[in-house]
């Protein structure tokens, strides 16, 4: 996902002015900007004003990207800066608050960003995947995930179908689910790396 040309498309897009690509920026990403500053600790106003910090900076920066697909690294990192800039301001007068950020733990922080990645780019190929799916597979699907979860009959209620075709239509359903091209990449990526990691080891 690293070099998903949907990224880069929309990348091309914002630069070319395109309203719908930037929407499309946000609602793809706000979920890795929100988990980065709840990671954090902010309250909820200071998630608020980094998240327009951030998306201020990519305004004035998306035309800079060397590598339009690195977006998603960008606004991870652009993110913690800013959590860490909030984080001082707020213990200015605190003689124990956070270290220079050159001093911070960089395996650490590392590990945390590429962790937020990983799960902004697993959420957005579900739900990209999950949408593409016929009305009754999500239907179902939902119900089924629900906390806590209903009984099949009560399933077999709501949705009109029998109990007994409760079970392989939801595994059918996950079946295309899996072979949806969009997690198909995801999973095929998260593969690939698994196997550099463990050659590297």
């Amino acid at each position: 996902m690293r070099d998903d040309p949907s990224v880069i498309a929309l990348v091309a897009r914002v630069c070319e002015g395109d309203q719908d690509a930037w929407n499309g920026i946000i609602e793809r990403y706000s979920p890795l900007v929100w988990s980065i500053c709840h990671r954090f600790q902010l309250s909820r106003q200071d998630v608020d004003d980094v998240g327009q910090s951030v998306w201020l900076l990519l305004v004035e920066n998306i035309g800079k990207l060397r590598e339009p697909a690195a977006l998603p690294g960008w606004l991870a990192t652009a993110t913690r800066h800013e959590c860490l800039r909030v984080l001082r301001a707020s213990r200015r007068q605190d003689p124990a608050g956070l270290p220079p950020e050159d001093l911070m733990p960089p395996d650490q922080v590392d590990l945390m960003v590429e962790q937020e990645l990983f799960e902004a780019q697993r959420n957005f190929a579900f739900r990209a995947a999950f949408a593409e799916l016929p009305e009754g597979c999500r239907a179902l699907l939902t119900m089924l995930i629900a906390d806590p979860p209903p009984g099949y009959a009560q399933v077999s209620d709501a949705l009109k179908i029998p109990v007994g075709s409760i079970g392989p239509t939801r595994g059918r359903c996950l079946e295309r689910l899996r072979r949806s091209p969009h997690l198909a990449a995801f999973l095929a990526e998260r593969d690939d790396a698994s196997e550099v990691r463990e050659t590297a080891g």
